[in-house]
């Protein structure tokens, strides 16, 4: 009995997954001329979908492709459109959307709302807003959401669970964990994160409580993700040109100081393994490390630099330790850390000091290619995100990327390299698995016959050398 259950209900899972009708808008549309043939293919996609996410790597313009789409949503549901957008993107994004010929309205509170067009905030604002009386939501930046139990997948999906048209769109919808897909299923309104794991993973049973996917369902479910989630890393997996999108050589340089660790009783001080270890060494070398450098970046006066860090007493000594440099910190209020970023944005400001978590997220600074990590965590995700700030297609120069450790911390800078490869090698699954459904389905070259398109798809590209 207890077996014909579980087949019961896989077979309603099952069901369930693959019977979503579509609801987008099923003729054809007029699109800003200016979009690039990927991008153009990719709004098109989304819109006849109705409920859909692009994963495209940084630089692909993602923006572009959600202002587009939010158009055509907000032309063909007569209903106003949000989006919602990390720090200081929202400024960004109005800019680059005047330049498609689409004007998008900066929103600090509900009464800036324009209820007959494109509207703008980013996520601290949601609580000022109506969600009820939006059309569509575009999620820029969407792995916000990745995490099942965090507060903001949970206000996100409560927020615009009515919302017809939804686009979440992020380079990074799952890093290091397939099953993080689900959280963008859920939100989407196609499935919970729990009814996916039913019917495509199975559990090891151990306190590690990791999820794997199923041998025989591997084919069903990229099948299953294509078909609401283009996955792309470059214009050619959809047949396209690459030529615009071409990556300048990103050079990574290490800096290692030497710090007096505790030898606990042995002839050698070890190596940094706990994560009380890690914070001790980091503490112990901040001084080494910020000096070293601040003499970087000062000798380099010509040169705009974004430098991270991870603890609040590095970011002060920094500070005053680069000639001209800015700070923002997480405790700053929001119109501060706009203000900041937008002094950086423009070149009022030569140096900008600050955490991944806090600026490395949506931003475009292509007029810097100089970086410093002084001090970095075991996160790939963030420091992903951080280098491709600077790191990313548009870019004309070669990039320098400099991390200032010590070398206690050997462990957490080889952990990053780790995940960067397994990453990668994701990535190429993803790639894999899913490249000629992507193409089919957003090309239009194939009728999709299924609830929801194929698509295509999703890598995350790395961004480290090999030691």
């Amino acid at each position: 009995m207890k077996n014909a259950q579980k087949m019961d209900y896989a077979e309603f899972v099952g069901r369930k997954l693959s019977h979503i009708s579509p609801s987008g808008i099923a003729h054809p549309v007029d699109l800003p001329a200016s979009l690039f043939d990927h991008q153009r293919a990719l709004t098109s996609w989304a819109l006849k979908r109705g409920r859909s996410a692009i994963f495209a790597d940084t630089g692909l313009g993602k923006s572009r492709m959600e202002v587009a789409w939010a158009d055509a949503v907000n032309k063909e549901t007569g209903a106003p459109v949000l989006i919602l957008a990390p720090l200081a993107v929202a400024v960004q994004t109005a800019q680059e959307a005047a330049q498609i010929g689409i004007h998008v309205q900066v929103c600090r509170d509900g009464s800036d709302v324009n209820d007959r067009g494109i509207n703008i905030t980013n996520y601290d604002r949601l609580h000022r807003f109506n969600p009820a009386i939006f059309g569509g939501v575009v999620l820029d930046e969407s792995s916000i959401i990745k995490h099942h139990d965090a507060k903001t997948f949970g206000i996100l999906t409560a927020a615009f669970a009515h919302t017809p048209y939804k686009l979440p769109a992020t380079a990074t919808p799952a890093p290091n964990d397939w099953t993080e897909l689900g959280t963008h299923a859920e939100f989407l309104g196609i499935c919970t994160r729990q009814e996916m794991l039913a019917e495509f993973f199975t559990h090891d049973g151990g306190d590690t409580s990791v999820w794997r996917l199923k041998g025989h369902a591997r084919r069903e479910f990229w099948r299953w993700v294509v078909s609401w989630g283009a996955l792309i890393r470059r214009p050619s997996d959809l047949g396209y040109d690459d030529g615009a999108y071409a990556l300048p050589p990103l050079h990574l340089h290490e800096h290692q100081v030497e710090v007096d660790m505790p030898t606990n009783g042995m002839l050698f001080a070890m190596e940094a393994q706990t994560l009380s270890e890690r914070r001790d060494a980091r503490r112990m070398s901040m001084e080494d490390r910020v000096r070293d450098c601040a003499k970087r970046v000062n000798g380099e006066a010509g040169e705009p630099w974004v430098v991270w860090c991870d603890l609040n007493d590095e970011s002060t000594a920094l500070t005053q330790a680069i000639d001209g440099a800015i700070e923002i910190r997480g405790s700053d209020d929001v119109d501060t850390k706009e203000s900041r970023l937008q002094a950086f944005a423009s070149g009022k400001a030569r140096v900008l000091v600050s955490k991944p978590s806090i600026c490395g997220w949506g931003l475009n600074w292509q007029h810097s290619a100089r970086m410093a990590f002084v001090g970095v965590t075991d996160s790939y995700e963030a420091y992903y995100q951080a280098v491709r700030r600077c790191w990313r297609f548009g870019q004309k120069r070669d990039v320098h990327v400099h991390i200032f450790s010590s070398k206690a911390e050997g462990a957490v800078v080889a952990n990053l390299k780790r995940k960067e490869r397994e990453a990668a090698q994701m990535a190429e699954s993803l790639s894999a698995e899913t490249r000629d459904a992507v193409m089919a389905e957003v090309t239009g070259m194939t009728r999709q016959t299924n609830a929801h398109e194929a698509v295509k798809p999703v890598n995350v590209p790395a961004f480290l050398r090999a030691a």
